[in-house]
């Protein structure tokens, strides 16, 4: 009887063991699909600079400079390895600052605002930039739940037997966080 209560006891020790484990490879999976959006997103965005830049550089030929930055920039991104989370971030952000002085010249040009190509990109860009912005929540999102089971008690012994490392939480840029400066 004590033989069978010990086999008992070590199935349901092993089924709980079993169950940590495979969650904590959901929520690392999760945390990697996640990333997977941020990556389509950026790709899309690379896909649509090129067509937002020959569509402004006839208007504002005196923005050359800006419009090498942003290529520049997307040329780089796109010759990251996959794994390169963190440079992949640094480039957007750069991108993102470089892309609001475009927008910026949609004040400045009113033929270039009014020209439907150049504002269907402005919207296309824009969406764009919001689901990044909203994959970069559920990467967070995803990469909090994942640490979470890393540090809590009986998931971490699990997460330590099979070396699981922590994920970093992707950060918004210093000067984005810093209130705009309004003046009338």
């Amino acid at each position: 009887m004590t033989f069978i209560v010990v086999i008992v006891i070590v199935i349901i020790l092993g089924l709980i063991y079993a169950s940590m484990y495979n969650g904590m490879q959901r929520s690392k999976v999760n945390t990697e699909e996640s990333w997977s959006q941020i990556d389509v997103q950026l790709k899309r965005r690379n896909d649509l600079i090129p067509n937002l830049v020959e569509t402004t550089k006839g208007y504002a030929k005196h923005e050359k400079e800006t419009f090498a930055q942003v290529v520049n920039l997307r040329n780089q991104m796109t010759q990251l390895p996959a794994d390169a989370h963190t440079e992949k971030m640094e480039l957007s952000n750069q991108i993102t600052d470089s892309l609001k002085s475009i927008f910026a010249l949609a004040e400045a040009y009113p033929d270039l605002k009014a020209n439907q190509e150049f504002t269907k990109l402005m919207e296309e860009l824009t969406n764009t930039e919001n689901k990044i912005a909203y994959s970069r929540q559920l990467f967070n999102s995803s990469a909090a739940n994942y640490n979470q089971r890393l540090l809590t008690f009986p998931s971490n012994i699990v997460a330590g037997i099979h070396h699981f490392t922590k994920v970093d939480y992707l950060e918004v840029p210093t000067q984005e966080k810093e209130a705009p400066k309004v003046s009338f």
